[in-house]
């Protein structure tokens, strides 16, 4: 046998379980997107305006992809019937019937209204993840992985700064503008 195509072939082999992974996942992210509903239209703001609206440490998630400290949210907490927003331009998010614990130390659902989530592949960790963002602002929310509870099997992973809170029989927040 000779030894360099033996070299060759070894190594994209290797390269096989990466690639697919990739391709998993580009696929995960066409079908979200597809199932996206009715287009939202998308909300433009410069860095400097969004420094105005949002804390530092808010802005700092939502539009440089930081994570919070696990266990750092009051809306770990939080668990009345309502809606969640997006704390930059408040497009609901989440319905709190689909918020459920998963020890992670952030506040995470198995679940998200339709229409309202973009996403895309993070390498930031080495390994692949799914990571989203509001559809309407861009605001970075958390990660969504493949181990959550039944129906859908799924955990979005949320960073409670890039979530706002309104309790049932309250009034939404009008959209940013």
């Amino acid at each position: 046998m000779k030894r360099r195509p033996f070299l060759f072939g070894l190594g994209a082999a290797a390269l096989l379980p990466a690639a697919w992974l990739a391709t998993r996942g580009e696929r995960a992210n066409a079908r979200e997107d597809a199932a996206a509903g009715p287009a939202i239209e998308r909300l433009q703001k410069t860095p400097a305006e969004w420094k105005v609206l949002l804390s530092p440490a808010a802005y700092s998630v939502l539009f440089e992809e930081a994570t919070e400290r696990a266990g750092s949210s009051p809306l770990n907490n939080e668990h009345r019937p309502g809606t969640y927003c997006c704390a930059a331009c408040f497009l609901p998010l989440f319905d709190a019937a689909h918020k459920y614990e998963s020890g992670t130390g952030w506040p995470s659902f198995f679940t998200h209204l339709p229409g309202v989530m973009g996403t895309k592949r993070d390498w930031k960790l080495i390994y692949p993840r799914t990571e989203y963002h509001c559809i309407r602002c861009g605001g970075h929310q958390g990660h969504v992985f493949d181990d959550g509870p039944e129906p859908t099997g799924q955990r979005w992973c949320n960073n409670g700064l890039a979530l706002r809170f309104v309790p049932q029989g309250e009034p939404l927040p009008e959209l940013r503008t």
